[in-house]
C-alpha cells in the first residue's frame, strides 16, 4: 500500500477516533464529575453523609470499573441500540466509551476532592457558606490541579479504549491497525497507525500535565 493510499485511510481513521473521544470525554465529565462529588460528600465526614448512599455509589462504581471493556461494549448492545438507535458507527461507540470511563473518572474526582484540606472547607462552613457553595466554590477550585491530571488519564484511557470499537464498527486508528494493518498484512500502516496513537497520547498527556502543573502554582 503506497502512501497516497494511506493518507486518506488515516484521516479517516483519525476523524473517526476524534469523534469518539471528544463526545465521550464530554459525557464523561457530564456523569463522572457529579459522580465524583456524590460519592465524597455522602462520605460519613462529607457535606450530605449518607451511609447507604455511600455503599450504593461505591458498589456501582466499583462493578464498572471491574468490567473488562470489551465485555461491557458488548453488553451494553441493547441500552446503545435504545440511545443511538444503532449499535455500529462512531456514535453508536459513544456509549459503551463513557459507561467505561464515568466511573474511572469519578474515583480520580473522589481522590481529588479529598485531598482538599478539610480546614478550608470548615472555614467556608463559618462564614455560613450552605453545601453547594462550598462544592462550586472551595472544593472544585481548590482541587482543580488535580481534576485536570484525573481527566487526563481518563481520556488517555478513552483513546486507548477507542481502539477497540471496531468491534461495533465504529471505526478509528485501532480497527483501521487491525482491518487493515494485521488482517491485511500490511505492516507499515500498522505501524503508522500505532505510530500516530502513541503521538497522540503524548499530546494529550503533555497538555494535561502542564495545565495541571499551572494550575498547581496558582
Amino acid at each position: 500500500m503506497t502512501w497516497d493510499e494511506m493518507l486518506p485511510l488515516l484521516a479517516e481513521a483519525s476523524g473517526q477516533t476524534l469523534q469518539m473521544v471528544l463526545w465521550s470525554t464530554l459525557f464523561t465529565i457530564l456523569f463522572g464529575l457529579p459522580l465524583g462529588i456524590a460519592l465524597v460528600g455522602t462520605d460519613r465526614d462529607g457535606l450530605f453523609p449518607s451511609r447507604a448512599l455511600h455503599q450504593v455509589l461505591g458498589l456501582v462504581v466499583n462493578v464498572g470499573r471491574s468490567l473488562p471493556f470489551i465485555v461491557l461494549m458488548i453488553a451494553v448492545i441493547p441500552l446503545t441500540r435504545l440511545i443511538v438507535g444503532t449499535t455500529i458507527g462512531t456514535m453508536a461507540a459513544v456509549v459503551p466509551l463513557t459507561l467505561g470511563a464515568v466511573p474511572f473518572l469519578a474515583r480520580l474526582v473522589e481522590t481529588a476532592l479529598r485531598e482538599v484540606g478539610r480546614d478550608v472547607v470548615q472555614a467556608a462552613q463559618a462564614m455560613g457558606a450552605n453545601r453547594t457553595t462550598i462544592v462550586a466554590k472551595v472544593l472544585l477550585p481548590e482541587a482543580l490541579s488535580g481534576l485536570i491530571a484525573g481527566l487526563t488519564v481518563t481520556v488517555v484511557a478513552l483513546i486507548s479504549y477507542s481502539a477497540m470499537a471496531g468491534v461495533i464498527g465504529g471505526g478509528g486508528l485501532g480497527d483501521l491497525a487491525i482491518r487493515y494493518g494485521y488482517q491485511r498484512f500490511e505492516t507499515l500502516l500498522m505501524i503508522v497507525t500505532v505510530v500516530v496513537l502513541v503521538v497522540v497520547v503524548q499530546l494529550v498527556q503533555m497538555l494535561g500535565d502542564t495545565l495541571a502543573r499551572r494550575l498547581s502554582r496558582r
